[in-house]
């Protein structure tokens, strides 16, 4: 069954500004083009939404060379007024989490 099939169109339930954040949560490593590929964005659109997170304060860049390392804001709170007052930490905890626990059950023996 296909994405559309269910919920009436291809949707996801993060944005790409979500999408993005969580990908450097999970690699403060990655450049541009792996956040681009595992978020499933252009370059340019990961690039803009980059500026833009900085921009609000949710991570920071800080120049190693000719690498870029990303660092989280995990005090950072959520924009919606429908979330006012949580922070993103724990949400990107329970992601972080989540893929451990996907990881674990991927890997006998562990």
């Amino acid at each position: 069954m296909s994405d559309s099939d269910e919920g009436g169109g291809r949707w996801t339930l993060l944005t790409g500004h979500g999408h993005v954040l969580v990908e450097i949560a999970r690699n403060p490593d990655a450049r541009i083009r792996d956040l681009s590929a595992a978020a499933d964005l252009t370059e340019r659109t990961v690039q803009a939404i980059v500026a833009d997170l900085e921009a609000a304060g949710y991570i920071t860049r800080t120049r190693a060379g000719r690498r870029t390392r990303y660092t989280v804001n995990h005090d950072s709170q959520f924009r919606h007024p429908a979330q006012e007052g949580h922070r993103v930490g724990p949400f990107l905890a329970l992601l972080a989490a989540a893929d451990d626990h996907a990881r674990t059950k991927q890997e006998p023996g562990l």
